[in-house]
Parts: structure tokens; C-alpha cells; sequence
């Protein structure tokens, strides 16, 4: 029985997997709390479609695909922020439109040359043929956003719940906004290789949501997202050895059901506090 447990970690492909997933857990978890706070679960998803045509280009271009990727993300950040600012439209509305305008620039500009990456694999990930340059750049991006949202955590807090305090106490907002965005760019870029863009958006969404039904203190909330991040991700990817299947769609399920236990645990406790109101 225990080598039977113990056989996913006998293959090296197994063993990066397990630590890209273990890397990505913390930031994107982090992340996500912001994120769920500020309101920005469209941004997320905005940007992880965006990056596409930037890592197109940069393979056009034979420089690394993280910085076209960086690049794309951050175009896309500004210019939401730009259109939304000085057009009435609303900043969902402006998002929607320039998520799925750049998505369809990047899938006709790989359509119109010969690679030999699969598109699959940036879709969705290709957690099994990490290698080791893939850990080093998840590994140092990671490193960096968790140290960064950490040391910043307050700030960035007060920034989420009311911009306006923010600035009156003194803090840089236009920093702290643009800061957030790097970062979730940056974060969605150390995830490419794990989940692929498409699944990149539920690792930055679905850990927050999770806590944020779960307790009811910020510290506490970033510390339950990143443990059921973490469990997530590697949970996800040891099961998907043995029913066969590809380890990002594992991870998002269980996330999803994780999501699914903390509303129905929520729901109890509140018809519960009712019912005592009422007695």
C-alpha cells in the first residue's frame, strides 16, 4: 500500500509537477485575496486571455515568452484602465471587450505561423512537461509577488476596501493599483507552464472566494486561501496520476468543490444564527 502511494513520486516529470504546484500556490492564493476583495475577478481573467498575443510575438521575435507575455498583460492592464477612465463605459464593459480583443489577435497570429508548441499546452497548461527553466522562473516570480503582497499586505487592504481612505491617509494609490496589476500579470506568467491561460483565472479567484466564506479576518483569509491553494494543487495533481487525467482541470475541480462545501457551510451557519435570532 505505501509503495502504491508513493509511486507518482518516483518519475522526475511527477516531481516537478508537484513543485511548480507548490511554487504557483502561494502567490496566486495571495492573489486571489485581493482580488475577491477589490472586485477584480473580470481583471484576472482579462489579462490571462491578454497575454496570448504577447508570447505569440515573442516567439516570432526569438525572445523569452515570458516577456511578451509580461508585456501583453500590462498592455492590456493600461489600456483598460485608460479606456475605462475617459469614455463612459463602464470598466467590465471595457474589459470584456479588450480581453477578447487581444484573445483574438493571439489565436490569428498562431494560426498564421509554424510552431511547434501546441496550443493546448498554453490553453490549458502542460504541468507534466515542466522542466527546469519553467522552475526557476515560477520559482523566482513566485518568490518576489508573495514577498511583495505580503510586506504590503495592510496597504494594499486599505486600498481594496475604500481607495478614497487610502489616499487621504497618505498612501500612493496610483502605486498600489498599478503595483497590484504588475503583479497580476507577473503571477499569471509563473502560472502559464502549470495551468495555462484559461485555468490561471480559477487559482486567482477561487482560493480567495474560499476564505472569504470560510473566516471573517483578513490575516486569517490569506492564510486559509493559501492552504486550501496549496492542498488544491497538490491534491489535484497526485489524483490525476491515478485516474488519468491532466492535473490543471484535477486542480479546478476540487477548487471548485472546496467552493462549493465553504457556501453550503456558510448557508448552515447563517440560517442557524437566524434561527436563534428568532428564538
Amino acid at each position: 500500500m505505501i509503495d502504491t502511494l508513493l509511486f507518482p513520486l518516483q518519475f522526475p516529470f511527477m516531481q516537478n509537477a508537484f513543485w511548480i504546484a507548490a511554487m504557483v500556490a502561494v502567490p496566486t492564493a495571495l492573489l486571489s485575496c485581493f482580488l475577491v476583495l477589490k472586485g477584480w475577478a473580470l481583471m484576472g481573467d482579462a489579462i490571462s486571455h491578454a497575454v496570448l498575443p504577447g508570447i505569440v510575438l515573442a516567439y516570432i521575435a526569438g525572445i523569452p515568452l515570458i516577456v511578451g507575455a509580461f508585456g501583453a498583460g500590462m498592455v492590456c492592464a493600461l489600456s483598460t484602465g485608460y479606456l475605462s477612465e475617459n469614455s463612459r463605459v463602464k470598466q467590465d464593459t471595457v474589459m470584456g471587450v479588450v480581453f477578447s480583443g487581444m484573445f483574438g489577435i493571439g489565436i490569428i497570429l498562431y494560426t498564421s505561423i509554424e510552431t511547434n508548441a501546441h496550443l493546448d499546452h498554453i490553453l490549458f497548461g502542460n504541468m507534466l512537461g515542466v522542466g527546469p527553466g519553467d522552475l526557476w522562473t515560477a520559482g523566482i516570480i513566485s518568490l518576489v509577488v508573495a514577498v511583495l503582497l505580503l510586506v504590503n499586505w495592510k496597504a494594499l487592504m486599505l486600498h481594496a476596501f475604500d481607495p478614497a481612505q487610502a489616499q487621504v491617509s497618505g498612501l500612493r494609490v496610483g502605486l498600489l493599483h498599478y503595483g497590484l496589476l504588475t503583479m497580476l500579470s507577473l503571477t499569471i506568467v509563473a502560472t502559464l507552464t502549470a495551468t495555462g491561460l484559461i485555468l490561471a483565472i480559477g487559482l486567482l479567484i477561487a482560493p480567495g472566494a474560499i476564505a472569504f466564506l470560510t473566516v471573517r479576518r483578513f490575516g486569517a483569509m490569506m492564510a486559509v486561501a493559501v492552504a486550501v491553494c496549496m492542498a488544491a494543487m497538490l491534491g489535484g495533481t497526485y489524483l490525476s496520476f491515478f485516474i488519468d487525467s491532466a492535473p490543471a482541470p484535477t486542480i479546478i475541480l476540487i477548487l471548485t468543490g472546496f467552493f462549493i462545501l465553504a457556501f453550503l457551510r456558510r448557508n448552515m451557519l447563517t440560517r442557524r444564527a437566524q434561527k436563534n435570532l428568532r428564538t
